[in-house]
């Protein structure tokens, strides 16, 4: 499988990434070793998508990251952003 997963950052953004190795990843995040994240610890993990294809994960990904994407992804996961204070 292969996973498009997305991480509350300290300063109230949204990283959206993409991984064959979820658990591996998100260790990677959170003990700092990823340039994106590792100014911006503790990350949250606040929910992914798993596909079988990788081409499909990356695709999601690509589209998360447009415009559109952040408004589809802030209307989807809205409860969750307003319980964290955004």
């Amino acid at each position: 499988m292969y996973y498009v997963y997305y991480l509350r950052m300290n300063n109230g953004q949204i990283y959206t990434g993409s991984t064959k190795d979820l658990k591996a990843r998100i260790r990677l995040h959170e003990y700092g070793n990823v340039n994106t994240t590792s100014k911006y610890l503790p990350v949250t993990l606040i929910g992914y998508e798993s596909y079988i294809l990788k081409s499909d994960a990356q695709r999601r990904e690509e589209y998360l990251k447009t415009t559109e994407g952040k408004r589809l992804f802030r209307q989807q996961f809205r409860d969750i952003l307003k319980s964290m204070g955004q």
